[in-house]
């Protein structure tokens, strides 16, 4: 089933999209006549296409076409044909040009499927990139560079503290993973704590506290000042 949000001034405009839709089959269509609605409803439900008409009273869709999710998919329906250059310059896929028919509709839906697929295709493919691949004992474990907190070096072990609170203890150098971590989204703040920028809630050149748990790191004399610099970066 692809989700689509419709967002047009003109409820003629929308009802054709929605007898479109329907004619097509396996798309939950949702519309809205209030493009501040509509924009709301795409940030909580992020849909998978976004219809959008560009002249409306209230707002420019151009302006709302910059504000979209990367991850949503971009119609433009208009009966302005001079927004057509314009309107690829922000990604759109595809442009109708009011009044269109069904099949030029079904155009437009194969370009977003396929648009869909490539970029399914791209997310799984830079996932896989970021992650790292952990022995634990005796097994791999892949862990995910996004949900990691900050690791901790204990004797000859390290323990990658996540998100959702679980930890993996690997038999590994604080040295030997920071390489193999993105440079500019992790920080070493003590000889045995390497964190990362995005999860840091506040910082001085004693401590650093975290932002999901209000945890609390020391940061040592030989990197306060290096903390400092990154984090005004």
């Amino acid at each position: 089933m692809i989700r689509c949000v419709a967002i047009d001034d003109e409820p003629v405009a929308l009802s054709i999209i929605k007898r479109y839709c329907e004619i097509r089959g396996s798309v939950e269509l949702e519309t809205y006549s209030t493009p501040q609605l509509g924009m709301q409803r795409i940030c909580e439900w992020e849909p998978d296409i976004v219809f959008l008409d560009i002249e409306m009273n209230e707002v420019s869709g151009m302006e709302l076409a910059r504000r979209l999710p990367s991850s949503c998919c971009l119609i433009f329906t208009t009966a302005y044909a001079h927004y057509a250059l314009e309107g690829f310059e922000v990604n759109a896929v595809d442009f109708l040009h009011k009044p269109y028919f069904y099949e030029r509709f079904d155009r437009a839906m194969q370009k977003a499927e396929q648009w869909l697929r490539m970029h399914d295709l791209m997310n799984a493919a830079e996932s896989s990139a970021r992650q790292l691949l952990l022995k634990s004992e005796y097994k791999n474990v892949k862990v995910s560079i996004n949900t990691i907190l900050y690791i901790e070096s204990i004797g000859n072990y390290i323990k990658v503290h996540l998100a959702d609170g679980t930890s993996v203890l690997s038999k590994m150098t604080l040295c030997n993973i920071e390489g193999q971590l993105p440079e500019d989204e992790f920080v070493r703040i003590h000889r045995s704590f390497l964190v990362a920028r995005n999860r840091i809630g506040g910082y001085t050149r004693l401590e650093v506290i975290l932002a999901k748990n209000g945890k609390r790191l020391p940061v040592g004399k030989k990197y306060s000042e290096n903390l400092m610099v990154v984090m005004k970066k």
